[in-house]
């Protein structure tokens, strides 16, 4: 029995059901962490921007996360909320909204997820001019560097300081600077800070190559994760499915299968939040045991499913796992 006023009022209430999942999910990466193992975390959806980073924070500041995968839209849209909160738009009746509702939105500078309108101007704006100098300076020197060093590179810099609009204790990404823990950004191009590289390519201000690809966090990965998977092992939560949570579970079968190195610890717990309809066609709807089949999981991991709302699942497993 948990002490903390949360953590008690969940296990005496959530008994059946997909409230039951979530105690014993909870309770397995508890378990884990208490035994020594460490967790990947990965963020698909629009975590960030459904302010995560309140619990996600203080999990990585606990040492209770030790890398994260995520989207390139999580990566920058915890950056996008710490300096432009005040700017941000709720909509709460989105469901009401018609096309030209919508039009209204994108002509007022607004990009609307679900509920919220997160503002061009002062975000994506705001944070692509303060990353391109990164860029340009990299880029006349020849060097390369992942997409989430430049912004650990930003952050370290202080110049965000004067433009935060949330307490950065409220941002993951802050926190995982501070630790300096490995993020893995799959896909990055897929997002909008993305994008806007892309266009200066286009305009030949600057080279492509001075972004690492996707294939290079894959051998970064890798390296880090046969450095990590010793003892208890390494855990895996994932939030959601797509690429955030594919990418880097493979990391497993293509150290057994592709590079023969068949001593290779499998994922020793695993969790998946999910509101996906459960399909065998689908990666994000596939139950765990179907991992078993590709080499990434074993019959011994323990293996969770919680087919609900991430946004209010995952806050709760992680206020149990803090004990609050």
């Amino acid at each position: 029995m948990h002490n903390g006023e949360i953590s008690k009022f969940i296990e005496n209430n959530f008994l059946h059901f997909n409230a039951a999942a979530l105690v014993d999910a909870a309770k397995g990466y508890a378990a884990h962490i208490n035994a020594g193992g460490k967790m990947m975390i990965t963020l698909a959806g629009a975590m960030s921007t459904a302010e995560l980073g309140k619990t996600l924070s203080e999990m990585i500041s606990s040492g209770k996360v030790d890398i994260i995968t995520c989207t390139g839209a999580n990566l920058e849209e915890d950056i996008f909320n710490l300096v432009a909160h005040n700017h941000y738009k709720r909509v709460p009746n989105y469901r009401d909204l018609s096309p030209t509702d919508e039009a209204e939105l994108l002509r007022q500078g607004y990009n609307r997820v679900t509920d919220t309108c997160i503002p061009e101007e002062e975000a994506m704006r705001k944070i692509e001019h303060l990353v391109f100098d990164l860029w340009k300076a990299a880029d006349s020197k020849n060097e390369r560097r992942l997409p989430h060093e430049f912004l650990y590179e930003l952050i370290k810099s202080g110049v965000l300081k004067e433009h935060y609009e949330i307490d950065p204790k409220d941002s993951w990404i802050v926190a995982a600077c501070e630790k300096n823990i490995p993020l893995i950004v799959p896909g990055w191009e897929d997002s909008t800070l993305g994008n806007i590289f892309a266009a200066h390519c286009i305009r030949g201000a600057l080279k492509p190559t001075t972004i690492r690809s996707g294939i290079e966090y894959m051998t970064m990965l890798a390296g880090w994760y046969k450095q990590n998977s010793t003892g208890q092992g390494l855990g895996f939560f994932q939030i959601g499915g797509g690429i955030a949570g594919d990418f880097p579970i493979c990391v497993v079968p293509m150290l057994v299968q592709d590079l023969k190195e068949k001593d290779t610890p499998l994922w020793t717990y695993f969790c998946q939040i999910s509101d996906s309809t459960t399909s065998y066609g689908s990666y994000s709807g596939a139950v765990p045991n179907e991992k078993i089949t590709w080499g990434k999981l074993s019959e011994q991991t323990p293996r969770f499913i919680i087919e609900s709302d991430a946004t209010i699942v995952a806050p709760l497993i992680f206020a149990y796992v803090l004990d609050w």
